[in-house]
């Protein structure tokens, strides 16, 4: 799930649907990621904010990002722990204003931007068994100046 400027926390969801807005140009400010319950394994995440940086890394459903700062988020890195990460590979990829959708990052690659000052607008994430294909083009993932 994430939090959206001026609408809060969006409802959780699952199997690579998008949380956040598309076309509405508001930013994501945090995000709580979770696996399903029927998974055996963990998840851990940072992301990169406003005036900030990179955060620590935060796990299974712990909010990264800002609560009340009115701050963007302009990247992201997650990836697998234990069971999961030995048969899993995580992808995901995002919105960043003025770039659209970029390529699918995976397994704790940095996805979005850094030092371009552009807000993440949406986010999808998939979870592929190791040795499938990436869900779609994993060209141009991240950008930093």
């Amino acid at each position: 799930r994430a939090h959206v400027q001026d609408i809060g926390w969006q409802e959780y969801v699952s199997d690579g649907e998008m949380s956040g807005t598309s076309g509405q140009s508001k930013r994501l400010e945090a995000i709580n990621i979770r696996l399903s319950s029927v998974i055996n394994g963990g998840v851990s995440y940072r992301t990169h904010i406003q005036d900030i940086g990179w955060q620590e890394y935060v796990s299974d459903d712990e909010m990264s990002g800002t609560s009340g700062q009115s701050k963007r988020l302009e990247a992201i890195q997650i990836k697998l722990t234990g069971q999961t990460a030995e048969k899993y590979d995580i992808y995901y990829r995002v919105h960043c204003q003025d770039f659209g959708w970029l390529g699918w990052a995976k397994n704790g690659e940095a996805s979005g931007s850094e030092g371009y000052a552009k807000r993440l607008e949406a986010i999808e994430i998939r979870l592929v068994l190791k040795g499938h294909a990436a869900p779609g083009n994993t060209d141009n993932c991240f950008y930093k100046r």
